[in-house]
């Protein structure tokens, strides 16, 4: 069974800059119309096409099922939403944890959100000098909010 156990934080500063050691561009779009459901999502790399199918389980741990296809239909299928969104992902290590940082573009720049992978929920979690608030299970913050409600639309 695949679980993702993520948490994430809004980014306060810069510091997290001289921690990367890869950075990719993703667009991604959404299939799905409800955060309620099984969450259908379809992302670009540069370099392949991957559909995922997400499903928050409790807490900060969800089902993630995810699938290469081939170029061609990534493609159509991108071509064919409205809804996605674009950001630069920035992989970081820091301590011996592995991070990701997400800058947002387009409509929701300038949005920036650190995340972490955990093996499991009770892990204590030495947080960087770089984050502040945790918006973990805040779904105005999860990427389908986003793409659906741009953050450059909030009041």
């Amino acid at each position: 069974m695949a679980l993702e156990i993520e948490r994430r934080f809004l980014i306060k500063n810069d510091s997290w800059k001289k921690f990367i050691t890869k950075k990719i561009f993703i667009e991604q779009g959404y299939l799905s119309k409800s955060l309620g459901d099984w969450i259908i999502r379809i992302r670009f790399t540069g370099k392949d096409y991957k559909i995922a199918l997400k499903k928050h389980i409790e807490s900060f741990t969800n089902f993630e099922f995810e699938y290469s296809i081939p170029r061609k239909d990534g493609e159509i299928i991108m071509s064919n939403l409205s809804n996605t969104i674009k950001k630069e992902r920035f992989y970081l290590e820091v301590e011996k944890k592995s991070w990701i940082i997400d800058c947002f573009k387009e409509k929701n720049f300038p949005l920036e959100i650190a995340e972490i992978e955990l093996p499991n929920e009770k892990e204590d979690l030495s947080l960087p000098s770089f984050v502040s608030k945790e918006i973990t299970g805040l779904k105005y913050f999860s990427n389908f909010s986003l793409a659906n409600k741009p953050f450059s639309e909030w009041q």
